[in-house]
């Protein structure tokens, strides 16, 4: 009977695999395929059954995250989209809600809307704010837009219709008649899609759904098929944002779940080690080859929203991108990766990224053309990685084409040797990393203090402790398998899935029919989803009512009893919504009516038990296996760093920085003034005992 399990997360310059099989577990870093990225996972998957001898037979199921989504978004590179709307509100897209990331800028500019104005069409039709028709939907309206769209060559369409989330009965029609006369062409309805208040994030959502349909569903199927080919015939599942999995049919439906599904993988893995060390406050820290991600964890679960921005345009500015109303794990995520370029601005400041050399051509070092220096280049100048060892010995680093990359682009600029230039690289890296963590901290209305940072991708143990130097941290933990981590976080998240609708309550006139009614159909779907792909195993249920003062702008979650309510609960979840103001607020509105927006109703298989660590053997200094030349980022100056093979650490080991340890997909730096120790589960917990930040 089929018992492995395998994980595949494309990132932007390596493609991540890890099985988990009867032997144990194997793990394997590929580039990726940009073009063709189905052909990097097919290769990946092949290499690393040979590797593990494990059959395509023996696969029990594949899941699967992606960047690909965010990509076409960000790069506009998605499918020719066109909009039907009601009529007098084709411009909300473009209007959004009139706000501006930067009050002062007059010259600001604002993310361009999916949609082109030409293509976003109106239909007469009206519904009140209780989906009572106003005016029906003119349906002969509606046929007279199929020779225009048809002349644009739309490849893919978006219904947003005014008050569609409360009665979806126009949308769906509109959708009915365009399927019968554009076979092919795929169609996203706003009320399936996003079904909640606020039109703007409503179609902005629905939008890019249908912007990135065709590009996703394409690359799913020619993936699926492509797996077949090979004799693996396993159900296929996604990484969805919000942390969960859902089968391939329903990504196809609603890609746009999707946009942050590997960093989802890694916030995953990040809380399964922290339920694992018992550690209730941690910073996830995940560093890839294009973006590094911080998302902070309590109580062994990740920070949620319901929120996200894609492709901004100011670096980092809230307010910059395009909104999506969907489930998401809130992180902070930047262009801080190894592939990030650094260059020299116009004041003589070296910046890095947000540009990444890729997989394609690469770091200067990889030998594949790239002529710009990457983050890989400054840290291999620095002796930090083993040229022969990078990427499990799959990728051989070149020292010289990275000097030269840094001298060109960096030294000559600022009159710094290729070493120094390689620091200061190095350093502003760390630093932006470490600014992002503090912003998102502060966001977030939390601290680092008394945390433990999880370093884990393939750059967060290079990076981990001088991060964490810098924010305050004084404990760092790198996982097994760091360098795969979101993969594995794959492996470890549940088959969910999240449904949110909207019913406009207040609590002096709650209908708790009304309310039982909405709940009981959010839980059937959400529980036909999950159904679909759990194969069986328990299931658990969340439900969530978001609610505000009559009058205030935004929203904060409550939760509610799984079960029928009844009508003494609802004085109890007024009084809960009065807790949680309070905890966010320091004290409630006393007098204030509470209007409730929408609801949100989870249902997910209840994971499984975490494993107890093996007793440590007793504390042993580890022995290097060797000695290099590292340039210190601090002092700048060069010493002989230890050298330690990671397979041959056993729990107890223990050693003293200045030190590397090695492994197949990363490496571990312990800085000046940290000390070691392998735990019992094979990780590796990082102590500061000294040293400056």
């Amino acid at each position: 009977m089929a018992s492995a399990r395998l994980a595949v997360d494309i990132g932007g310059t390596f493609t991540d695999l890890a099985l988990e099989h009867a032997g144990g577990r194997t793990t394997l870093k590929v580039l990726t395929t940009p073009a063709a990225p189905e052909l990097g996972v097919i290769a990946g998957t092949e290499a690393i059954l040979a590797a593990a001898g494990v059959g395509p037979g023996d696969i029990a199921i594949v899941l699967h995250g992606t960047t690909l989504a965010t990509n076409a978004i960000i790069e506009r590179k998605g499918a020719r989209t066109a909009l039907v709307t009601t009529q007098g509100f084709r411009d909300v897209l473009a209007m959004g809600n009139e706000s501006r990331y930067d009050q002062y800028d007059l010259n600001i500019v604002l993310p361009e809307p999916l949609v082109p104005r030409h293509l976003r069409l109106t239909v007469a039709e009206r519904l009140d704010n209780e989906g009572h028709v106003l005016l029906p939907l003119d349906e002969a309206g509606v046929r007279a837009l199929v020779p225009v769209l048809v002349r644009e060559g739309v490849e893919s369409i978006a219904v947003g219709l005014l008050h569609s989330f409360v009665n979806a009965a126009h949308e769906r029609r509109v959708r009915e008649i365009l399927a019968a006369a554009l076979p092919g062409v795929p169609v996203s309805l706003s009320s399936d899609v996003s079904p909640e208040m606020r039109e703007w994030e409503r179609f902005s959502t629905t939008a890019a759904n249908a912007y990135v349909q065709p590009l996703m569903a394409s690359y799913l199927q020619r993936l699926e098929s492509g797996l077949r080919e090979r004799g693996l015939a396993a159900p296929i599942f996604l990484m969805l944002s919000g942390g969960g999995l859902t089968t391939i049919e329903t990504a196809c439906r609603f890609p746009i779940r999707l946009v942050e599904s590997g960093p989802a993988g890694g916030a995953i893995f990040s809380a399964h080690i922290a339920r694992e060390c018992g550690l209730d406050r941690v910073l996830s820290f995940d560093m890839g080859g294009t973006t590094a991600k911080i998302c902070l964890i309590d109580d062994f679960k990740p920070q949620t929203s319901r929120t996200f921005e894609v492709a901004r345009v100011g670096r980092f500015r809230k307010g910059s991108g395009l909104p999506l109303r969907i489930p998401v794990i809130e992180m902070v995520e930047i262009g801080a990766g190894g592939g990030s370029l650094a260059h020299v601005d116009g004041i003589g400041r070296i910046g890095v990224g947000p540009e990444s050399a890729g997989a394609d051509p690469g770091p200067a070092c990889y030998g594949r053309g790239g002529v710009h220096p990457a983050v890989t280049d400054a840290n291999l100048v620095l002796g930090r990685y083993d040229p022969a060892r990078f990427a499990g010995g799959n990728l051989q680093l070149h020292p010289e084409p990275a000097r030269g990359a840094l001298a060109a682009d960096v030294g000559e600029k600022l009159g710094l040797s290729p070493e120094m230039a390689a620091l200061g690289v190095i350093e502003m890296v760390d630093e932006n990393m470490s600014n992002a963590a503090r912003v998102h901290a502060i966001e977030s209305g939390k601290s680092y203090e008394g945390r433990t940072l999880i370093a884990f991708g393939g750059g967060g143990p290079v990076h981990g402790f001088r991060v964490a130097e810098k924010i305050g941290i004084d404990r760092v933990l790198v996982p097994s398998g760091a360098g795969v981590g979101s993969a594995i976080g794959f492996l470890r998240a549940p088959v969910g899935y999240e449904v949110v609708r909207s019913l406009y309550q207040r609590f002096r006139t709650f209908d708790v029919a009304a309310v039982n009614g909405l709940l009981a159909e959010m839980s059937a779907e959400a529980s036909a989803v999950v159904a679909a792909g759990s194969f069986g195993a328990p299931t658990g249920e969340s439900r969530i009512a978001f609610m505000r003062y009559v009058g205030q702008g935004h929203e904060i979650p409550v939760p509610l009893p799984v079960r029928v309510l009844v009508e003494a609960d609802v004085a109890a979840i007024r009084a809960a919504y009065d807790t949680e103001y309070s905890r966010f607020f320091d004290r409630p509105v006393p007098g204030s009516d509470v209007e409730i927006m929408s609801y949100a109703v989870v249902v997910a298989t209840i994971a499984d038990e975490t494993s107890a660590p093996s007793a440590p053997g007793a504390a042993r200094a580890a022995v290097p296996v060797r000695h290099q030349l590292v340039r210190d980022t601090v002092t700048g100056e060069e010493a002989d760093w230890a050298i330690h093979d990671r397979a041959g650490l056993v729990p107890g080991a223990t050693l003293s920085g200045p030190a590397i340890i090695a492994e197949d997909e990363t490496s571990t730096l312990v800085g000046p003034g940290w000390t070691a120790a392998v735990n019992g589960f094979g990780y590796i917990e990082l102590t500061r005992t000294g040293g400056v930040a």
